[in-house]
């Protein structure tokens, strides 16, 4: 299994672990104004980077390493950076939202990365 795919299966369970005890915690609260947060921890920590795992998995040998840990560094920065933002946000703390902007890019950059590497693929089967 290439390294950088391990990297992204050892992230994946970290992020939806705390996914999962917060939305146990929401739920025992019966608060769910976070589900937004908690909703995008989820999808980007671990379905995202599990996705992104599985691809460099499959594809060993055919991406650019170096894009591929780009795409690792940037959206693990995307969630770090952008999901307790999210939550001072939904707390009521509107007036810091445009400093949420470095993480929503790097993950766009993230996504972009990996794209390239997916036509990068698709390129060497036809």
């Amino acid at each position: 299994m290439p390294k950088v795919s391990l990297a992204f299966f050892t992230v994946a369970p970290i992020y939806v672990l705390i996914g999962m005890c917060w939305g146990v915690y929401m739920g025992i609260a019966g608060d769910h104004v976070m589900a937004p947060a908690h909703a995008h921890l989820n999808l980007l920590g671990f379905v995202q980077m599990s996705i992104f795992g599985t691809f460099y998995t499959l594809a060993k040998g055919q991406y650019s390493e170096k894009l591929a840990w780009a795409n690792f560094w940037l959206s693990n920065f995307a969630v770090v950076w952008m999901i307790p933002i999210l939550v001072i946000i939904l707390g009521g703390n509107t007036k810091i939202a445009p400093i949420i902007s470095p993480g929503e890019l790097a993950a766009i950059a993230g996504m972009l990365i990996f794209l390239w590497n997916v036509l990068k693929v698709r390129k060497g089967l036809g």
